[in-house]
């Protein structure tokens, strides 16, 4: 099976092909560009599939990341992702950026304890879920404080990702997301935005007109 994945929950616009049956990356193209995934996200897909030349319709499932991340970002992957899902015909499901980061870490460390991804929330919260050897998610991902996430790492003895560290909580491998795309169940799947806590921008109270 083929695998689109697609990824603009950070500051990247990614995309990669994923061939499931050989086990192997045809591509992957992400470009940093911080904001402005809606203009080059169409591009950057069509650059992947050039790359491992396979056409459109040769793909038979698409993964996207569906946060916690950028809130406007996640949502112009996740809406992309549908709509070309819905096009195709084909199956979508979402990968979180928490599940990606722990994948990553396993992959790159070799490591056989549980897993505690970590990534920078603001407003002195961090998102946070523990995963399993196997990669199972040891429970819900969540907004909490450092003092509930040294508890959780104490309670499943878990080592911190170097996501928890790093200046790197922003951005997702998009091999990554397309093997754990290519892995998941997709019976009754549809993907949208994860978000842990509203947006930070609030509308405006006060200035609403006087219905006549």
């Amino acid at each position: 099976m083929i695998v689109l994945a697609i990824d603009t929950a950070g500051i990247d616009c990614s995309a990669a092909v994923f061939d499931s049956s050989a086990g192997r990356l045809l591509s992957a193209v992400s470009e940093e560009i911080g904001k402005g995934h809606a203009e080059r996200l169409m591009a950057v897909i069509d650059q992947a599939l050039d790359e491992a030349a396979v056409d459109l319709h040769a793909v038979g499932r698409i993964a996207v990341v569906i946060g916690p991340g950028s809130f406007t970002g996640i949502r112009v992957g996740v809406a992309a992702a549908r709509g070309l899902a819905l096009s195709l015909g084909i199956d979508c499901v979402g990968v979180s950026t928490l599940e990606t980061l722990g994948a990553s870490h396993r992959a790159t460390s070799g490591s056989d304890k549980p897993v505690l991804v970590a990534m920078d929330a603001k407003r002195e919260e961090i998102y946070a879920q523990a995963f399993a050897v196997d990669g199972a998610a040891l429970n819900e991902p969540a907004a909490l404080s450092a003092e509930d996430v040294d508890n959780l790492v104490k309670s499943l003895s878990a080592e911190p990702t170097g996501s928890w560290i790093s200046k790197t909580g922003d951005r997702f491998d998009i091999g990554t997301v397309a093997r754990i795309g290519a892995a998941k169940d997709a019976a009754g799947a549809r993907p949208k935005p994860l978000y842990l806590r509203g947006p930070d921008a609030k509308p405006q109270t006060g200035f609403a007109l006087a219905r006549v």
